[in-house]
C-alpha cells in the first residue's frame, strides 16, 4: 500500500513539472524578438515619411523600377591566338622550328547596355564590343545573342541589335545640354558582374574635354562607377538618361569618386548614323587651326584671341573651294560664335554631309562672308 501511495502522488507532481517546463520553453521562443529587438515602431518613422528625404528615397525606388527591365547585362567572347614568349627567342625558334602553332584561347568580358527601342536596339560602349566574336545580352534572366550594327571609336559608342519575341522597355532620353553641376546622377550597371547595381551621386562637372586624346565632352559624376559599368545609363532625378557611363579615373583600378559619361545628346546623333550607315559620317572642312597669342590677335585686329586662326588649307577641300585662305580668322559659322578651335570642330562634325554653311572670317582686318559646302571626312 505504501508503494502505491507514492506512485499516485508522484504522477501529478511530474505532470506539473512538465507543464512548467513547456511553458518556459514556449515563453522563451515567443519572446526572442523582445529580447533581441524592439518590436515597437520607430518613433521617428512617421516624421521621416513627411520629409523631403523620404520623397527622394521614394523617387530612387521608382527610377529603379522604371529601369530594371531596360538596363541589360552584356557578356562577350573573343577568340585569341597566343604563343608562349619562349618561342619569341630567335634561338628557340630556330631549334624548335618557325611554324610553332599558337594556342587558341577564349577571352571573356563584361559590360552594360540599355534598351533604346521596343524592337531590340541596345546602346553600349564601343570598347565593350569592339573586336568581339560573340556577344550575349541578358535581360531579366533571358539570354539573347546580339549582332553589332555599328560602333564608333571616337565617341566610344556602340549599337547592338537583338531579336526579342515581345516588346521591350526603351529608356527615356533627357537633354544633356541642360545638365548642371549639383544635379542628381544615378548609375545603373553591372560592376564586377553584379547585375543591376544602383548607385547615386551628383554631377561634378560638365563639358570635361581633357579626359582622353579624342577631346570629346564628358559629364563628370561621383556616382560610384566601376569596371563592368561601361555602357550603362547615367540618369537624372526625372528618370531620364543624360549620359552613357564610359570610364573612371583611378590609381587602383577601382572607384575613387571620379567617373565620366558621354552626353546623351552626343549619343543621339551617333546612334542614328550607326543605325543608318553602320559608321559615323563626319563633316569635313579641310583646315588646320593654329593657336593665337594675345599679341598676335591684336596685330590681326582682334580684341582677344577668340576665333579659329587658319594656318593651313587643304587642296580641293571644302574650305579651299569655298574661298577660305591661310591667315583668315573664322569668327562665326551659321550665326554661331566660334571662340576656339574646339567650337569649330564640334560644329563641323555635327553638320550633315552636303550642308552649305555661312562662314564669317576676319581677313586683313576686314569682315568677309563666305559659303562652304561640307563634305564627308576622307
Amino acid at each position: 500500500m505504501k508503494t502505491k501511495r507514492i506512485y499516485y502522488i508522484a504522477v501529478p507532481f511530474l505532470i506539473v513539472i512538465v507543464a512548467l517546463l513547456l511553458n518556459f520553453f514556449s515563453w522563451n521562443i515567443n519572446s526572442t524578438g523582445v529580447l533581441f529587438g524592439n518590436q515597437s515602431e520607430s518613433p521617428i518613422k512617421s516624421e521621416v515619411e513627411k520629409t523631403k528625404a523620404f520623397e527622394i528615397q521614394d523617387t530612387f525606388r521608382k527610377i529603379f523600377d522604371l529601369y530594371k527591365n531596360t538596363v541589360v547585362f552584356i557578356t562577350t567572347e573573343q577568340i585569341v591566338k597566343v604563343r608562349h614568349p619562349f618561342f619569341d627567342d630567335p634561338v628557340m625558334r630556330e631549334f624548335f622550328g618557325k611554324n610553332n602553332n599558337p594556342q587558341v584561347r577564349k577571352r571573356t568580358g563584361l559590360g552594360t547596355g540599355f534598351i533604346i527601342s521596343e524592337d531590340g536596339y541596345i546602346c553600349t560602349n564601343h570598347h565593350v564590343i569592339n573586336g568581339m566574336d560573340k556577344i550575349n545580352v541578358n535581360i531579366n534572366d533571358k539570354n539573347y545573342e546580339a549582332k553589332i550594327i555599328g560602333s564608333d571609336e571616337k565617341t566610344d559608342i556602340g549599337l547592338l541589335k537583338i531579336e526579342p519575341k515581345e516588346k521591350l522597355h526603351p529608356a527615356y532620353f533627357g537633354d544633356s545640354d541642360r545638365v548642371q553641376v549639383g544635379d542628381w546622377a544615378i548609375a545603373i550597371g553591372n560592376p564586377f558582374g553584379l547585375d543591376k547595381t544602383f548607385t547615386v551621386g551628383v554631377v561634378s562637372a560638365v563639358g570635361r574635354r581633357d579626359v582622353d586624346f579624342m577631346g570629346g565632352a564628358h559629364i563628370q559624376t561621383d556616382a560610384s562607377i566601376n569596371p563592368g559599368n561601361s555602357g550603362g545609363p547615367l540618369i537624372n532625378i526625372y528618370g531620364e538618361v543624360i549620359g552613357i557611363n564610359r570610364m573612371i579615373y583611378s590609381k587602383s583600378g577601382g572607384y575613387m569618386g571620379i567617373g565620366f559619361a558621354i552626353p546623351i545628346n552626343t549619343a543621339k546623333a551617333v546612334l542614328l548614323q550607326l543605325q543608318k550607315y553602320k559608321k559615323v559620317k563626319r563633316g569635313y572642312l579641310g583646315v588646320n587651326i593654329f593657336l593665337l597669342s594675345d599679341e598676335d590677335a591684336k596685330k590681326l585686329g582682334l580684341s582677344n584671341n577668340e576665333g579659329a586662326f587658319v594656318g593651313e588649307v587643304m587642296e580641293n577641300s571644302p574650305a579651299h573651294i569655298g574661298g577660305i585662305l591661310v591667315g583668315d580668322v573664322i569668327l562665326k559659322v551659321n550665326n554661331t560664335d566660334i571662340k576656339s578651335s574646339r567650337d569649330l570642330i564640334d560644329l563641323i562634325e555635327k553638320s550633315q554631309i552636303g550642308d552649305t554653311l555661312k562662314v564669317v572670317v576676319l581677313r586683313n582686318k576686314k569682315i568677309e562672308n563666305l559659303s562652304v559646302k561640307i563634305k564627308e571626312r576622307p
